[in-house]
């Protein structure tokens, strides 16, 4: 199958109990720079393939160019999971993402 249409983006951003400080940091001043995103939940715990806690930045395909580079320069160590949202939940996450910092195993059981 080839994929040519990305309806939107997801970055997860993920934490811990160290971490969720310069998170929460992070999440307001994502909500500064990019107000037009839609920002998720805190889940301080592994939610659907996700492996620890996180929260998710949902953006228009037209910011990718903008947020990823942002993000890159001010995650402040912490690590960002980018996946397009094109219809193949599967695909989507295994196949299509994109990482900013480690690359923590997803649980794709949920889409297979």
């Amino acid at each position: 199958m080839t994929v040519s249409t990305i309806a939107d983006w997801h970055a997860h951003i993920y934490y811990d109990a160290d971490s969720k400080r310069r998170a929460q940091t992070l999440h307001r001043a994502l909500e500064e720079a990019f107000p037009q995103a839609g920002y998720g939940r805190w889940h301080d715990r592994p939610v659907g393939p996700h492996p620890q806690g996180s929260y998710q930045v949902a953006f228009p395909a037209a910011l990718f160019e903008a947020i990823v580079p942002w993000l890159a320069l001010n995650r402040d160590g912490l690590t960002v999971f980018f996946h397009p949202n094109t219809g193949d939940d599967l695909a989507d996450h295994r196949d299509h993402g994109l990482w900013l910092g480690s690359m923590p195993a997803l649980d794709l059981s949920q889409f297979q």
